[in-house]
């Protein structure tokens, strides 16, 4: 039986990846996203997911496979599928790929140079969150792709909140800004992770929503900690502009964790598109 979080952390990441898709490189406050659109910068249909649902889907696909087990070479083979098959795609076509990750892919080595700390790891690690694997781990399959400390320990630090919320979950008779402030402190963090411990505290300005890791994992975890519903946090981390597509999906995927099922808007889910391979790949 499917992990009933699980589901909801992976339609989380589908449905903020496929908000954000339409406005992708757009910048801030030159548009506004008030829901599920179609076309746009990448001309998709409405409820499109992109590369990174398909890469969160080709994890969660090989631990389906390995019982929960963490198989680097099966994990590899998946993005392999995805990158030259086209498996594990939304309608069928690999689109929107990060240069990274291309790269990566094609030489079989992840790339370690400083230059190569995007987001393309971090938006499909939600998966090792539901499974007993270690730390080092969590870092071995962010370093198929992205093998800079930096982009590994974005990785073990979402990872970590991400089963501290499952683990803990909100208790809604408790304040949701002591709730979050109390999650964010039980892990000192150092540079340059280290404005996450007071992310409540910074406005909109202070935020940047761009590729970088560290940018893209302020933004998500900052857009859950100040809003209060699952779609005003995926509208919200959409309209900080730049990468919306993965700021959204790494949002969606927390915020999946955060709310219940019950509480995404039956419009988003309606219109998401290939929920039947998002189905299969779940464990």
């Amino acid at each position: 039986m499917t992990d009933t979080k699980l589901r909801d952390a992976i339609y989380g990441t589908a449905i903020g990846d496929a908000l954000g898709v339409p406005y992708e490189f757009m910048e801030r406050d030159t548009f506004v996203c008030t829901g599920m659109a179609g076309h746009g910068t990448h001309n998709q249909p409405k409820g499109t997911w992109s590369d990174d649902t398909s890469m969160a889907l080709a994890t969660a696909k090989s631990l389906k496979d390995n019982h929960g087990a963490v198989d680097l070479a099966d994990i590899r083979h998946n993005f392999e599928l995805w990158l030259y098959k086209e498996e594990f795609n939304c309608n069928g076509r690999t689109f929107d790929v990060g240069n990274t990750t291309a790269n990566a892919i094609i030489d079989r080595k992840g790339c370690t140079d400083v230059m190569s700390n995007g987001n393309g790891s971090l938006m499909r690690i939600i998966p090792l969150a539901f499974t007993e694997c270690t730390d080092d781990e969590i870092r071995e399959v962010s370093a198929i792709t992205h093998g800079h400390r930096i982009s590994t320990e974005a990785c073990v630090i979402y990872v970590h909140l991400a089963r501290r919320m499952l683990a803990e979950p909100w208790d809604r008779k408790e304040d949701r800004k002591a709730y979050f402030e109390r999650l964010l402190n039980e892990e000192k963090y150092e540079a340059p992770f280290e404005r996450l411990s007071r992310l409540p505290e910074l406005s909109r300005d202070e935020i940047r929503s761009t590729g970088y890791v560290v940018d893209t994992l302020e933004a998500a975890v900052w857009c859950l900690v100040t809003t209060e519903s699952f779609e005003e946090c995926l509208l919200k981390a959409v309209n900080l502009g730049k990468d919306t597509d993965t700021v959204g999906a790494v949002a969606g995927g927390l915020a999946g964790i955060f709310y219940d099922f019950s509480e995404f808007p039956k419009e988003y889910i309606r219109t998401l598109r290939n929920k039947t391979l998002i189905g299969s790949c779940l464990f």
